[in-house]
């Protein structure tokens, strides 16, 4: 059943890829698996997925650490709200960290990182109360502040976009965060999960955060991260 959700997400990217005069292989589809078990982690990975988001360092451990003897090595994405004191598991866990939203979570992250760490800025492009990220206007003035922290890389942008019934109407987010990104000559765009994905892959989307259309409903015992719907 895992194996038909992937192949039916990834044609869902192939279209929209088609319809946006882009490559398939530009986007990169990561499982988001909170709440899920390692068993489920590796299901998807024998189904060919390689990527996987995960919101809390601890809860993510135990699976990185059951998956750690395959190959290719399965590439960990940190996707949730990251506290500075969680700064150095989640530098040595991951393979990449997509919501860094201050200069000084950037400075944990430089401080204890013992390789070179990719990482991307959360941008609130919607500003909306109830999530992280920084400002539009604010994204210049940290990307160049991390530019200038050693063993950091930073690799693209990330946002949540607000929950719409209608997939068009966050089209203008995504497309805001691909100007901010464009103007500072970043690779990466982390934006789009289950209900607006094809949308933000029409709007340039490198990374696309996908859990319920793969997995199905997380189990009733999650609590939800603040800003992470997936």
């Amino acid at each position: 059943m895992i194996a038909g959700r992937i192949a039916a997400v990834r044609a869902r990217i192939d279209a929209a890829c088609q319809r946006s005069g882009r490559e398939p292989r530009e986007v990169t589809l990561i499982g988001v698996t909170k709440t899920h078990d390692a068993a489920t982690v590796a299901a998807a990975y024998h189904a060919g997925l390689r990527d996987f988001g995960e919101n809390r360092v601890q809860e993510a451990l135990p699976k990185i650490d059951a998956l750690s003897r395959l190959a290719p090595a399965p590439v960990w994405h940190f996707i949730g709200r990251l506290q500075t004191n969680k700064a150095p598991a989640a530098a040595d866990a991951f393979d990449i960290l997509h919501t860094v939203d201050s200069l000084r979570l950037a400075e944990a992250i430089s401080r204890h990182a013992e390789h070179q760490v990719r990482v991307l800025i959360e941008v609130n492009v919607a500003g909306e109360s109830t999530k992280a990220g920084v400002e539009p206007h604010e994204v210049g003035g940290l990307a160049a502040a991390i530019a200038a922290l050693p063993d950091l890389e930073l690799v693209g942008l990330m946002t949540v976009a607000p929950r719409a019934d209608n997939p068009e109407d966050v089209r203008a987010v995504f497309r805001e965060l691909r100007g901010l990104r464009d103007a500072i000559g970043l690779a990466h765009l982390s934006m789009g999960m289950t209900d607006d994905f094809e949308v933000a892959v029409e709007e340039g989307a490198t990374l696309v955060r996908v859990g319920r259309a793969m997995f199905g409903a997380r189990p009733p015992v999650a609590v939800r991260s603040q800003g992470e719907q997936t």
